[in-house]
């Protein structure tokens, strides 16, 4: 994430606002130390991000799933098919 200090945000403002609205954020600091994040409006607030489809392509499900260990867990109720 870039950082920018005070006098550079107020010299190139038009072109970070414009880089922030694409999704870019940037932070503000003031003599190194950082003082504010720049966030597009649509981004979502801390904590609050959506995590459906995190991990698409990362896992898969066999097609058994549902029935995968049937057999074992009836044999531990008793009921042997």
């Amino acid at each position: 994430m870039q950082t920018v200090n005070i006098h550079e945000a107020k010299t190139h403002l038009s072109r970070l606002v414009e880089q922030a609205a694409r999704g870019e954020s940037f932070v503000i600091a003031k003599a190194g130390k950082p003082l504010v994040k720049v966030i597009p409006l649509a981004a979502p607030e801390a904590g609050q991000a959506k995590r459906v489809g995190f991990m698409v392509g990362q896992i898969a499900v066999p097609d058994d799933f549902d029935r995968m260990g049937g057999g074992e867990t009836e044999r531990r109720l008793g009921n042997d098919p």
